[in-house]
């Protein structure tokens, strides 16, 4: 057998990015079970998921018990990353970020890769490979991803999918020929698969066996795994400077902001969230689904999105919190909603199956699913209007991803404004999006960042 090649068995705390070589390779899997493995040993771990993600994070939550945050090159600022990933390793011993796609795929515009991170901050790649229906191939494959860019270093390995035990070694055999370190060799196992739904992966709330599988695949995961030359990839980051409390992150819409989050208003991101906090401004949660209303005490109402189109019945029937909503806005309670929040906010929401579910009638907007059209990509978002906690021309980066569409709306007008003045990733004028109407606004787009000059 040959040398395998050199793998440094110094434990290194640090930062590891596993990635894949396209999407569907096992990549979420793998990460998910190194999660619990790390934790189960007793390691103090923690994660981040590159690129909008919102799905992917509460599962990460659940296996390692620690938020996970997003990391994104395109959208967000130099100083929010740096203050994402300090966080992360200011908090925890180890940090495992999980890759967006390919590990050299990003937006139109070229940044938003998993690569661009590795690069950024100076991060070894554990590359997942699925093997299947190949051999020397992987090794092709492996030796293209190591050569195609000098700023990124693979540092070894993951075999997915290994069809037999002999298949496995001809695969590691065949990769660990051009240099790379092979750290697993994973058997296919069919009760290792996560459903999914429009946006993605189902909830992980929605998951009743998720904790099952999560062991599962904790356990595939250690037993092929070689657990200290896994270890010893993990590096420190490279970060630069940490920015003050308001130069990362957004504006907070309010000094104390009620925010919806249940089922139905999920997508609230966890370092929006750490940058209101950091201001200063108070957050409190309530469920639309629960028939709970805003904190009497708050001066803004967030809400995010999700998959209210799921649960459009339900959320048709809770009156009081719609004259709690309306109420607050006839006092000039600022009022946002972003993408499933924002259809919260319009007269209807009709469902796939044609039926109208009445909803706070804040906005003169009619939604529907009914014709399911895919919507995806980066924007770029200006405020017409000051709102949103800032003044008017300030600019955000932001991401779209749904199947939504409005049905009717009133045209703008003195009373009803645009929220947005919209491009796409490549700075391609979309023109005028959202609405606003008195302190009530949204749009189909998740803001991620402000834009710093």
């Amino acid at each position: 057998m040959p040398d395998r090649p050199s793998v440094p068995r110094a434990n290194s705390a640090g930062s590891l990015i596993i990635a894949g070589t396209a999407s569907n390779t096992g990549k979420t899997t793998v990460t998910l079970a190194a999660l619990r493995a790390m934790r189960r040993k007793g390691l103090s771990v923690s994660s981040a998921k590159a690129g909008p993600d919102y799905i992917d994070p509460a599962f990460h939550r659940t296996a390692s018990g620690a938020e996970c945050m997003n990391l994104d090159t395109y959208a967000m600022s130099a100083g929010t990353l740096n203050h994402i990933l300090g966080g992360l390793q200011e908090r925890s011993e180890y940090t495992l970020i999980e890759g967006v796609m390919g590990l050299f795929d990003g937006s139109a515009a070229g940044p938003g890769s998993t690569a661009e991170i590795a690069g950024r901050f100076g991060l070894p790649v554990l590359l997942t490979v699925n093997v299947a229906g190949q051999s020397e191939s992987a090794a092709a494959v492996v030796r293209g991803f190591m050569t195609h860019n000098e700023k990124v270093r693979i540092a070894g390995a993951v075999l997915n999918q290994a069809a037999s035990a002999r298949h496995g070694e001809m695969c590691r055999v065949a990769v660990e020929k051009v240099g790379c370190p092979v750290i697993s060799v994973l058997p296919r196992q069919t009760d290792l698969a996560l459903e999914g739904r429009h946006l993605g992966l189902k909830q992980a709330e929605e998951a009743p066996d998720l904790e099952a599988f999560i062991e599962r695949a904790a356990d595939w995961f250690e037993r092929h795994t070689d657990w200290p030359a896994f270890l010893s990839l993990f590096r420190p980051p490279g970060i630069g400077p940490r920015p003050g409390p308001a130069e990362w992150g957004t504006a907070p819409l309010g000094a104390h902001t009620a925010v919806a989050s249940d089922r139905a208003f999920r997508f609230f991101y966890p370092h929006l969230a750490a940058a209101w906090r950091e201001r200063g401004a108070k957050i409190s949660l309530f469920s639309p689904l629960a028939g709970e209303t805003p904190h009497p005490a708050a001066d803004a109402i967030y809400f995010p999105g999700g998959y209210p189109e799921l649960h459009a019945r339900e959320i048709a029937g809770k009156k009081e919190l719609f004259g709690a909503l309306r109420r607050a806005a006839g006092r000039g309670v600022p009022i946002f909603g972003e993408c499933g929040g924002y259809m919260i906010l319009g007269e209807s929401i009709t469902d796939g199956e044609g039926r109208t579910h009445p909803m706070a009638e804040l906005l003169p907007v009619e939604f529907t699913i009914q014709a399911p059209e895919r919507h995806l990509g980066f924007r770029k978002a200006a405020l017409r209007e000051a709102a949103l906690g800032e003044e008017a021309g300030a600019r955000f980066h932001a991401h779209e991803f749904h199947y939504a569409s409005i049905r009717r709306t009133d045209p703008y007008s003195d009373s009803l404004k645009a929220l947005f003045e919209m491009a796409d990733s490549e700075g391609n004028p979309l023109g005028p999006a959202g609405h606003m109407k008195g302190s009530v606004a949204g749009s189909f787009i998740h803001i991620i960042d402000k834009v710093r000059d």
